[in-house]
């Protein structure tokens, strides 16, 4: 995987947001109560989570695993 990010992309994904989007939801947040930086945490988790967050990564682990496992012959179906 790339670490560099093509500063031209064009958003492809509904998780895609632009910096005018995070500002715009940022300026609501803040109109309903919340601090700023309340704000950037809600707006990092959303992303986190919806780029596949750690959560899912225990479950890829542990699944990779099992499949390692079971194409070196060491567990059955």
């Amino acid at each position: 995987m790339n670490p560099r990010i093509d500063e031209e992309r064009q958003p492809e994904t509904p998780c895609d947001t632009t910096l005018s989007q995070l500002t715009d939801e940022g300026e609501v947040l803040m109109r309903q109560g919340f601090t700023e930086d309340e704000v950037t945490s809600l707006l990092w988790l959303r992303q986190w989570y919806q780029s596949g967050g750690s959560d899912r990564m225990e479950i890829v682990r542990r699944l990779e695993f099992i499949r390692m496992l079971f194409l070196q012959g060491k567990i059955e179906l």
